[in-house]
């Protein structure tokens, strides 16, 4: 989750900026870009540094990175996507790397552990104190998708017996991002609810704390998704959450910095998984690796393309006699395509806002059917005037038309009922369904127009 806070951590330093230096480092060669990067050290905050190695070919990436500092290289790595930072721990001397790893925190370790192997993270935990494999442990129940893994433990928490005066000695002393609540915990650390700053700063110092409780204030389970837990705290007005396990013991909170990174993360996640890659990947991926990567969906697609020329192929009298055709079976499939993929987005976005139900599908598959049709009408004539006339025939315009009107109108309903029906079996629609949706829409628009001219023209 780290590298996706990267932006954050660059600072003051806008993306234009980041990207000039980017240019300085990327356009320097041998000594020349070792001198830029060594004056760019003295300057750049952790996340800019991480930007600029994931930049540079693997081989300049790792000469570089023996130009950063010892006490910052844990910050550094930590700050970027795992494939770089896999790339760069298998190139250090096994002493380098048992340094860095006395250096990383519980927390650092969770993050890392999603794409480390398993024998560098049991050379981690030998590096750390048995309070911190305790910690880690603990962290380490909750899945990847559960926030009960990320939550922040650096936090603002009192028995509830506490006085005012020691709460706000709390505020004064220790100052925490997004930090505008106290929590307040019983004998055995159960949550037993907040307490927010200004409320605090208004009372006598030797009032209680339980006193105080927020009604409003809630907690967020352990268990739940990190989209879940995000948009808890985005759709509020609070900077922080508690975060609770199974027990109703506090365990850390989700910040809203940690909520924008976490939605920020979901939805590049979901742009890279449309093209079957991962978010993680790195830009300067071996060519092997990332050659294999990438051959599991053009497999994918190139079956769906089989399917779609098998079509083609039971009407091969037709087109063999009648070659225009040929020439305007790309129009219908174009037309389907972009219809479908209108309301597979709209669907999506919905489905990701938490907007879609099995209340109100059915009216919104009327509503995109009712649009399809709509369009579908007023294209489908246009295209069959425009066909009729350049072809100078009467009855392919006829024929594409009528594609495109039926087309158009199933790709519609397969915007919607797609992702509906790969959320039934715990698909990602984002991933798998605009592979299907294509499909259908070669497969309907090849089938209706050569069907149909098989029959007015044989």
């Amino acid at each position: 989750m780290n590298e996706i806070e990267t932006e954050i951590e660059t600072g003051t330093q806008t993306q234009a900026e980041v990207s000039l230096v980017v240019q300085q480092l990327t356009e320097a060669e041998g000594e020349a870009q070792a001198e830029v990067f060594s004056d760019i050290l003295e300057e750049a905050e952790p996340g800019t540094i991480s930007i600029l190695l994931e930049s540079l070919p693997l081989d300049e990436r790792y000469d570089r990175w023996q130009q950063v500092a010892i006490e910052a290289r844990a910050e550094v790595l930590s700050l970027m996507r795992a494939d770089p930072r896999l790339g760069i721990l298998k190139k250090m001397p096994s002493e380098e790397i048992d340094l860095l790893f006395s250096q990383l925190s519980p927390e650092d370790l969770i993050d890392w552990s999603d794409s480390l192997p398993d024998s560098m993270i049991d050379r981690a935990l030998a590096q750390m104190g048995e309070r911190q494999r305790r910690h880690f442990e603990l962290y380490n129940q909750y899945g990847e998708n559960e926030i009960g893994r990320y939550a922040d433990h650096q936090m603002l928490v009192l028995g509830h017996l506490s006085s005012v005066a020691q709460g706000q000695r709390f505020f004064r002393r220790i100052d925490l991002d997004c930090n505008d609540h106290l929590f307040l915990v019983d004998e055995e650390d159960k949550y037993l609810g907040t307490v927010r700053r200004h409320d605090l700063f208004k009372q006598d110092p030797d009032t209680l704390l339980e006193s105080l409780i927020w009604e409003d204030g809630r907690s967020i389970a352990a268990d739940s998704s990190l989209i879940e837990a995000a948009e808890a705290v985005e759709h509020s007005r609070e900077l922080e959450f508690p975060v609770v396990d199974a027990e109703g013991v506090l365990i850390g909170r989700v910040t809203l910095r940690t909520a924008t990174a976490l939605v920020r993360e979901h939805y590049e996640a979901q742009l890279m998984a449309t093209a079957g890659m991962d978010e993680d990947d790195d830009l300067f991926a071996p060519i092997m690796i990332g050659a294999r990567r990438r051959a599991v969906w053009l497999g994918i697609n190139l079956l769906t393309a089989f399917l779609a020329s098998a079509t083609i192929g039971l009407f091969e009298n037709v087109l063999s006699q009648v070659v225009a055709l040929a020439v305007l079976m790309p129009i219908v499939a174009s037309m389907g395509g972009i219809a479908g993929s209108q309301s597979l987005t709209l669907m999506i976005r919905g489905m990701a806002m938490g907007q879609i139900s099995a209340g109100n599908v059915m009216s919104l598959l009327k509503n995109e059917l009712g649009i399809g049709a709509v369009n579908g009408i007023l294209w489908s004539i246009t295209v069959g005037i425009v066909a009729g006339w350049w072809f100078n025939d009467g009855v392919m315009g006829v024929i594409i038309g009528s594609a495109i009107l039926i087309n158009m109108a199933v790709a519609a309903m397969a915007g919607v009922i797609i992702p509906m029906v790969l959320q039934k079996f715990n698909q990602d629609a984002a991933l798998s369904g605009s592979v299907i949706l294509t499909t259908v829409t070669d497969v309907v628009g090849f089938f209706t127009f050569l069907g149909l001219a098989t029959i007015l023209y044989l």
